[in-house]
């Protein structure tokens, strides 16, 4: 037995699964097929405070770039909902070596540049063949992003809605006092179908811009193309130098589907378990179920099943919430978008302590709840519908 639990995938989750279940007293192995912690990034280049709350963390200088002071949700002909919110910039290749340094304190053996092949289960152990070799444990954890080769092939349907993955591209631009503002913009609307275009500021010269869209297939390329131009037009930017682009896909809206079998859990982007503090949040009780489980001698999907109760109980109506939220914005034309927005605009917000681009589509929501005047003119303008 070369351990007792073995991670598979360094993500944020995986990272959080094998610290916690180290720490909790088991023998953690932690494979990963990028020879370089963090190299090449995941295109999240920016979270909100809020969202580093969820999993307990604090936020460490040594990968914050910049430092926000909220978001904008900016309809197609301008109007803002703003949320004031403390967020950062952040350096992703730093963030995920921040925390790979830390899990390797606890104990965890971490081993870079090994590709996982198959994963067998042979007599009360899991045989995980690798191009190192082959790795045996009593328990598994996959954790190899929202492209997971291993639930595949272990026949796991780890998201209710993969259609719903958004995939996008993000460029690291330059141009003189770009990266200065403070607020992080979100922009909705139908030239990114079913969710947005953003521009995050990164201090100085330097800042990120990107689009993600819904069931328009994997290359979102033609809508950069257009946000980078129409983006110049809102700056007045005659150039714009571009640096570096990133490609990727979040599981924003696709809920977690089945991501527990005997001996075996699924966490993080593979899970469908979207937002970095989430996930990392995840990746927290995964470790603890994880541990416990092996210390108890009981690796069954019964027993693993706390993974999955004590998350839904944490994020679960956020996840669901957030659907809505995207699901809706999804099917409404500019006009209407543009609407509702106005209906928003000038609400004190104040009591929203954002964390992420779900929550910012929540906030009409949460608004009907607690602001009367709000809910009001909601209700007018459903009656002119």
């Amino acid at each position: 037995m070369d351990a007792d639990i073995i991670v598979i995938g360094a993500s944020p989750a995986g990272l959080m699964a094998a610290r916690n279940a180290c720490e909790k007293g088991a023998d953690v192995l932690l494979l990963e097929k990028k020879e370089e912690i963090g190299n090449p990034p995941h295109p999240a280049n920016s979270f909100f405070k809020g969202m580093l709350d969820r999993c307990g963390e604090k936020v460490d200088p040594s990968y914050v770039v910049h430092y926000l002071k909220g978001m904008k949700l900016i309809s197609p002909e301008g109007r803002e909902v703003i949320v004031e919110t403390p967020g950062y910039s952040i350096d992703k290749t730093r963030f995920d070596r921040f925390y790979a340094e830390k899990v390797m304190k606890t104990g965890v053996d971490l081993r870079t540049g090994i590709e996982v092949k198959s994963i067998r289960k042979e007599g009360g152990e899991f045989a995980i063949s690798t191009s190192a070799g082959v790795f045996r444990s009593k328990l598994v954890v996959i954790s190899d992003g929202i492209n997971s080769k291993m639930a595949s092939l272990l026949g796991l349907k780890t998201m209710k809605h993969p259609e719903d993955i958004a995939w996008g591209i993000e460029l690291d631009v330059r141009a003189p006092g770009l990266g200065k503002p403070e607020m992080f913009e979100y922009y909705v609307g139908n030239h990114a179908p079913g969710w947005k275009t953003t521009y995050a500021p990164r201090g100085g010269d330097n800042a990120a811009i990107g689009a993600y869209v819904r069931r328009c297939g994997k290359d979102a390329t033609p809508y950069l193309n257009a946000w980078v131009e129409r983006f110049k037009k809102l700056k007045g930017l005659e150039e714009l130098e571009v640096v570096r682009k990133l490609s990727g896909g979040d599981p924003i809206v696709t809920i977690p589907g089945e991501y527990i079998t005997d001996g075996v859990m699924v966490v993080g982007g593979a899970a469908g378990q979207s937002g970095i503090g989430y996930a990392m949040r995840a990746g927290q009780i995964c470790g603890d179920v994880a541990a416990d489980a092996v210390k108890k001698g009981d690796v069954s999907k019964s027993a693993l099943l706390e993974f999955r109760k004590t998350w839904e109980k944490e994020f679960k109506v956020e996840h669901y919430l957030g659907r809505i939220g995207l699901e809706t914005l999804r099917k409404m034309t500019d006009r209407e978008i543009d609407e509702m927005v106005r209906v928003f605009e000038k609400e004190d917000l104040s009591f929203i302590h954002g964390s992420s681009f779900e929550q910012a589509m929540q906030v009409f929501i949460f608004t009907l709840k607690k602001k009367p005047s709000a809910l009001l003119k909601y209700r007018a303008f459903l009656r002119d519908k």
